[in-house]
């Protein structure tokens, strides 16, 4: 049987690990095989709100052994550490437990495969910013989400607790990035505090306050977005205290304070980073496969490598050619779009037909500006362009963007039942996690 190795379970992987499933795992046609280093899966524009509080990750987690389960693959837990492409097998490293006994739980194996598929996203880019690595918070996987949402939760009772001894304390937070991540979290945290003030975690208003920091290297926050929705989201943040900078770059990082390129020193209790993304540093270490400065894997227009036809990548860790000297974005639709893509290439390369080629279609973008806003521009109905949205509308926009990657992955019925359980259960729980 044909064999087909996925490596990364992320948007992109794992939808495209469920619709082989469903078409050839089930039919006995092929084998498939998803590798993750994570024995779940949360949809990562999601990980702004785990920081926050404000997602229960218990609810909206996907177990890969589970899902395979259901979707006739089969889940491996590990992390890729080598490729040998003339033997056509990957390498797994060695997993130890979570707890960190130093047990093994799996030893390094071997997986063979017909056809690999590399989709394991990205990383955080520090750009080499002195003390950024050591001192300041990422947001790549949940585990990291959930550090940030504890520290988060722990600066803020220490405030709280300053303000009852009656010192005047705030808690200063610093988002290195002006992007969709760092603009959503600023954002995000504004209901955390509103939260955190109501049931006593953080100090009454004049008492304490959660100073947010917003700081972008380039001339406006939101680049790769129209100068329009840059300057709207903005205004935005503005109005709910968030202090943007721009035109400012970050030269260091210390456990206490932000320095940037004109010499101002930021107060900042809590720093993250969210300025920059790259593909996993083990993609430049496989067996001779082009990658470009970035550690994406250069692919071809039917998204093969340009060293080896019998390996794909796609998504985030993927370097492939869009319209002119552009490439197609990081984006969740990109790598949707790619696993559309790829689940019929692959089954016409089984049958021996042409693969095609992949063509990116830019439906426009969406920012979420908290609860109840965002902001973005959607792909019109006539060819005039992307249209500008905001307010409420493009929040329902922005929030079925998630019910459609459900979707995806888990049929309408899963959807649909997984949308009135989370529901009803944020009926009676505080918006915001308080433990």
């Amino acid at each position: 049987m044909h064999r087909i190795v996925i490596v990364g379970g992320g948007a992109g992987g794992l939808e495209l690990a469920t619709r082989l499933g469903d078409r050839l795992g089930k039919a006995g046609r092929a084998q498939i095989i998803l590798v993750d280093r994570c024995p779940t899966h949360v949809w990562k524009p999601l990980l702004h709100e785990v920081a926050a509080g404000s997602l229960d990750t218990h609810a909206h987690q996907i177990t890969y052994a589970a899902h395979a389960h259901w979707h006739h693959f089969e889940f491996v837990h590990g992390e890729l550490a080598g490729l040998d492409r003339e033997g056509r097998t990957i390498r797994l490293n060695a997993m130890m437990d979570s707890e960190e006994r130093g047990e093994e739980v799996f030893p390094v194996r071997v997986l063979n495969y017909d056809t690999l598929v590399l989709a394991l996203g990205s990383r955080t880019n520090f750009f080499g910013i002195a003390g950024a690595e050591r001192n300041a918070i990422t947001l790549d996987t949940l585990e990291q989400a959930e550090r940030l949402r504890k520290h988060l939760l722990q600066t803020c009772v220490r405030s709280r607790a300053l303000a009852s001894g009656g010192k005047e304390d705030s808690v200063g937070i610093a988002i290195i990035g002006g992007g969709a991540t760092g603009v959503e979290l600023a954002a995000e945290l504004r209901r955390m505090e509103s939260t955190f003030r109501q049931f006593g975690l953080l100090a009454p208003e004049g008492q304490g306050v959660m100073k947010v920091t917003l700081l972008e290297a380039g001339e406006r926050i939101l680049p790769v977005l129209s100068p329009k929705i840059s300057e709207s989201t903005r205004t935005s943040l503005e109005s709910m205290g968030i202090e943007v900078s721009v035109s400012d770059a970050v030269t260091d990082v210390s456990t206490r304070t932000v320095r940037t390129k004109s010499g101002r020193l930021i107060p900042a209790d809590v720093t993250i980073w969210a300025a920059g993304i790259k593909a996993p540093d083990v993609l430049a270490t496989l067996d001779g496969l082009a990658v470009n400065r970035i550690n994406q894997i250069k692919v071809t227009g039917s998204l093969q490598s340009e060293t080896d036809e019998n390996i794909f990548a796609f998504g985030d860790c993927a370097s492939c050619s869009w319209t002119g000297n552009r490439m197609v974005p990081p984006r969740a639709q990109a790598a949707h779009q790619q696993a559309l893509f790829l689940f019929k290439a692959l089954r016409a390369r089984m049958e021996g037909s042409a693969v095609g080629v992949f063509q990116y279609k830019d439906h426009g973008s969406l920012v979420s500006l908290g609860s109840s806003s965002a902001v973005g521009s959607v792909a019109a109905v006539a060819n005039i362009g992307n249209v500008f949205v905001k307010g409420l509308v493009a929040n329902l926009m922005y929030a079925g963007l998630y019910q459609k990657h459900l979707m995806a992955v888990s049929g309408m019925w899963r959807m649909v039942v997984g949308l009135i359980a989370h529901g009803l259960r944020r009926a009676g729980a505080p918006r915001v996690k308080l433990h």
